[in-house]
């Protein structure tokens, strides 16, 4: 492609721009630009829906530009308040420091190492007086802030909003200032603290940044972004039977858009799969996936596992948890062991998997909630825990 296409076919990605126009010159000059791109390190894995404006500031690196990966350590000690309906827990500076680190080596997946630079923004905020603070509060007024959806939902429905997450938008739209980014990149639901940058700059004499707004990737429960905490995603870095199984999960409906958004598979390829065998075009997905952020070579492995399960046979090389023997002198609660082996998130989660048939031992379900685990339910020092349809834990009697 010729840089003209590059720079059409990257225009076509945002959902907005502010401002096309002066976006598009800045482009096709042959001015190296920077880039800026944040994430909030209270959760360092990267998935796909992170990829969305990572595979973006690729066609952009691969056209010269700096790409500036802010680390947000700073803020994340506010937490982004964006599309929430109440104040989040804030981290400390050391959590997001030792979250941030796994970063780097999780976007170079994708991002050229050698022309990507990552920064924290704690570099510069930490090092702000409060006289520098009460300035940077003076360019904006409650009123604006008040125009971001969740503050002004919150306000008036009585919710408490933290004077602190007032600052989050501005001290986001600061990190812009002290790069003095050229073009700002990020979902639709970061549009509000995106334009703060803008504004900031002109306030602080810089040309204000463009502003790319792409599409938010919907999670595997078809219906909310996708997002660790809603436990909806696959990450980039997850085995590689672990994103072929997630990828067999999605939502045929939205199956296209997975294509669109998160591979270069051509569309009109991608519809006719579809449209022929909806499975086989999921496990064509998954391949792709794989292949992306893994390599060719771990495929087979990753789609043989999957057909076992599928078949309802056992996997090889599932996950172990070790177990004393003193521990079974009494018995152990099923349900204990469920949780301390981390299958199940709570006890109780635990008693409704079994009363709904959704555990098995070494192949046999397991319906009784009281049932006691002894030494004479392993079989050679061990026991194979199924749950639901596709998880296992091998059971080690040490």
């Amino acid at each position: 492609m010729t840089k003209r296409e590059k720079i059409e076919l990257i225009l076509r990605r945002g959902v907005q721009i502010f401002n096309e126009d002066s976006l598009r010159k800045k482009l096709e000059s042959d001015k190296k630009l920077i880039v800026k791109f944040g994430a909030d390190p209270s959760r360092p894995d990267l998935h796909l829906g992170h990829t969305v404006s990572l595979r973006l500031l690729k066609d952009l690196q691969d056209l010269g530009h700096e790409i500036v990966f802010v680390i947000g350590d700073f803020t994340a000690m506010i937490g982004d308040p964006s599309g929430k309906s109440k104040t989040r827990p804030s981290l400390t500076f050391e959590e997001t420091r030792k979250s941030g680190e796994t970063y780097f080596n999780q976007v170079t997946k994708i991002l050229d190492p050698s022309k990507t630079r990552i920064v924290y923004n704690s570099e510069w905020l930490s090092k702000m007086t409060f006289e520098d603070v009460v300035k940077l509060t003076g360019n904006y007024t409650v009123a604006r802030i008040l125009e971001r959806d969740d503050f002004n939902n919150r306000f008036i429905n009585n919710i408490p909003i933290g004077i602190h997450e007032f600052l989050y938008p501005l001290m986001q739209g600061y990190d812009s200032v002290a790069l003095n980014a050229d073009i700002e990149i990020g979902g639709t639901d970061q549009t509000f603290n995106l334009l703060v940058g803008r504004e900031l700059q002109r306030d602080y004499g810089q040309e204000p940044q463009d502003v790319m707004v792409l599409p938010l990737l919907v999670g595997l429960d078809g219906k909310e972004k996708m997002s660790k905490s809603l436990g909806n995603y696959i990450g980039i870095d997850e085995p590689p039977e672990i994103m072929y199984e997630k990828a067999m999960k999605i939502p045929d409906n939205i199956l296209l858009e997975y294509f669109k958004l998160t591979t270069d598979i051509d569309l009109n390829v991608a519809e006719k799969l579809i449209n022929e065998d909806i499975i086989n075009a999921h496990r064509e997905y998954a391949k792709e996936i794989i292949r992306m952020y893994h390599g060719n070579q771990f495929i087979k492995q990753a789609e043989e596992r999957y057909n076992t399960v599928a078949e309802g046979g056992i996997p090889q090389n599932i996950e172990e948890f070790e177990i004393s023997k003193k521990l079974l002198d009494d018995g152990i609660l099923l349900t204990e062991l469920l949780y301390i082996s981390k299958l199940v998130p709570s006890k109780s989660e635990g008693r409704r998997m079994i009363e709904q048939n959704g555990i098995s031992l070494n192949g046999q379900k397991e319906n009784n909630v009281n049932k006691k685990i002894s030494n004479s339910d392993f079989v050679n020092n061990i026991i194979i825990i199924k749950k639901g349809k596709k998880q296992f834990k091998k059971i080690v009697l040490k």
